[in-house]
């Protein structure tokens, strides 16, 4: 079934004999009980970062002792597993996601250790009109959700909220507009993978799960932009650049509504790809109303040639291009699935063959794949390299003077700097996976599908909680699909539709992904402050989170008529 696998050692298997499957009424016999005790880490996490301004990684360790003792103690799972449980967590946050961000952080601070964030200013200052704000709207909607259709994996928001600190954005609002700008592609991230989980694992047709989710999606890209205006800029930001976050929500939605009926895996891409040129277009006739603090300038003497103009673009475009290539490469080869066959399939030890599913066989959740070749980190890694490498033999006219070797000396400081965000997101992925195996979350979604027909209100929780607890939408779809599907029989509601509900859900849900938190904290070199984003961006998440159950609340009674399902 794998194209490699390894599997445990008979020696391994005499240290832990024991099989273990989650259950949903482990505390007390009650679901309800269960769910509450399974929601204690999570709790414990926000808690003592919202409220007690605790260090992000020492509130991620604190909370994975927690789920450790509840899973060990309440939910009987084996001290063993338990504890593997967590190590193949932090493996996984390790790689592929703390990969991807070492890459994509190394990729911008070259731009900023060479000197040409200069000149990419520039650039975006006649894209822009001289407007920061405009440049970073496009920016953290537009080109974030490009790089998340192509890429996902934390990718999108390491690359966007660096770029967001080289256009002169504060930290703060950079990280903020970044992971609110993201949330709504990532359904649809890392060409429709968190579709694909969803629909296989739920018995529907992947394409019509995101032709529903497109019917829904297409309304949240006309208000993301808004809602990314008043973090750059409060109600004046609304008030002035208005036209222009219409101009990129409209042609997102058609991206988000029309795309999927014909190739849902490209409905991130193509729909990012219509903002930003119509988001170009537009600004080509329009000229918005600019505050003295928000306006940027470049002096004609330092204008930037055609070959500064291109070196400063060259890490953003040849990052989009070689991910595009290796996603979307058909010619003489799959190219995607050529790469995604080296990857290395690891029964995790002491875990795969022992935790069973409900029908008594082996969770596949307990394979571990190693990506190599098929990561977008090794691309992303790629393409900093050729960057590394031109900005050192290339000092347009000895104004960006470096070498190839000072180029390669970021990278080991860029680690070292990213050192605490590094600790946060394994732990965090321990957590994850300690509470996934143990039967934390899914107790939870259990309590919530118990409420029939109004479960459809309820439905799009679940995949919020999916992806803020395991950080990934992808995650949110393998743990709760079935269960989505199960309730929508037992509640006589469409399947379809509460798919589609918990794909999108997941992805509002990683706004307050504390790995996500991690991520955006670390990009824009403000390590430490994921409790003052948290704080900030969690009403948006939770306030377009209220929309949704209202949408797909109203979809399920047929009050939307033919809208849906598609």
């Amino acid at each position: 079934m794998f194209p490699t696998m390894l599997t445990i050692t008979p020696a391994l298997h005499a240290l832990f004999p024991t099989s273990f499957t989650p259950s949903t009424t482990a505390v007390g016999g009650n679901v309800f009980l269960t769910a509450l005790v399974g929601l204690l880490p999570l709790i414990a996490f926000f808690v003592l970062m919202g409220v007690f301004k605790i260090k992000t990684h020492w509130c991620s360790l604190i909370a994975l002792a927690l789920a450790l003792i509840i899973a060990v103690v309440g939910f009987q799972m084996p001290v063993g597993m338990s504890v593997l449980s967590a190590t193949q967590g932090a493996a996984m946050g390790l790689i592929p996601i703390v990969y991807i961000i070492i890459a994509a952080v190394w990729l911008y601070n070259l731009t900023e250790k060479s000197g040409r964030s200069t000149d990419l200013k520039a650039v975006f200052n006649v894209i822009g009109k001289g407007d920061q704000r405009a440049q970073a709207l496009i920016v953290a909607f537009s080109f974030c959700g490009l790089l998340e259709g192509l890429a996902g994996f934390g990718a999108p928001v390491a690359i966007s909220g660096a770029m967001l600190l080289t256009l002169g954005v504060k930290p703060l609002k950079a990280a903020i507009a970044t992971i609110v700008g993201n949330a709504i592609n990532v359904g649809f991230g890392a060409m429709a993978i968190p579709v694909t989980t969803a629909g296989k694992l739920g018995g529907v047709d992947p394409q019509v799960v995101a032709m529903n989710m497109g019917h829904v999606t297409w309304v949240f890209c006309l208000i993301v932009p808004l809602i990314v205006l008043l973090i750059l800029d409060g109600v004046r930001g609304v008030t002035q650049l208005w036209p222009l976050a219409l101009v990129a929500g409209v042609a997102s939605a058609v991206g988000h509504f029309f795309t999927p009926s014909i190739s849902y895996e490209l409905t991130a891409v193509v729909a990012s790809l219509l903002g930003l040129a119509a988001c170009y277009l537009f600004l080509l006739v329009w000229t918005p109303k600019t505050p003295q603090e928000y306006r940027t300038h470049v002096d004609e003497a330092d204008r930037p040639n055609a070959e500064r103009v291109t070196l400063a673009l060259l890490p953003y475009v040849l990052v989009v291009v070689i991910i595009a290539v290796t996603k979307l490469w058909k010619v003489g080869v799959d190219l995607a699935a050529a790469l995604s066959a080296t990857d290395i399939k690891v029964g995790w030890p002491g875990i795969y063959g022992q935790l069973l599913d409900q029908q008594g066989e082996p969770s596949s959740s307990a394979i571990y794949n190693l990506q190599t070749l098929s990561n977008p980190g090794t691309w992303i890694f790629l393409t900093a390299a050729i960057v590394a490498a031109v900005y050192g033999t290339h000092s347009s006219g000895g104004r960006f003077k470096t070498s190839v070797g000072e180029m390669f000396a970021v990278l080991p400081r860029t680690i070292y700097n990213l050192r605490m965000s590094i600790l946060t997101i394994a732990s965090v992925m321990a957590l994850a996976f300690v509470m996934n195996f143990s039967g934390q979350t899914s107790a939870v979604g259990a309590a919530l599908a118990s409420a029939g027909a109004a479960f459809a209100f309820f439905s799009p929780i679940l995949g919020w909680l999916g992806t803020a607890v395991a950080g990934s939408a992808t995650s949110a779809g393998a743990l709760f699909a079935n269960l989505q599907a199960t309730a929508a029989q037992g509640a006589g509601l469409d399947p379809r539709i509460l798919l589609a509900a918990n794909t999108v859900g997941g992805g509002l849900g990683k706004i307050v992904s504390p790995q996500n938190l991690a991520i955006v904290a670390g990009a824009v070199n403000e390590p430490g402050t994921d409790a003052e984003i948290l704080k900030k961006a969690a009403p948006y998440s939770l306030g377009l989170l209220l929309l949704l159950c209202v949408l797909i609340l109203a979809a399920s009674q047929g009050w939307l008529g033919a809208y849906m399902p598609a």
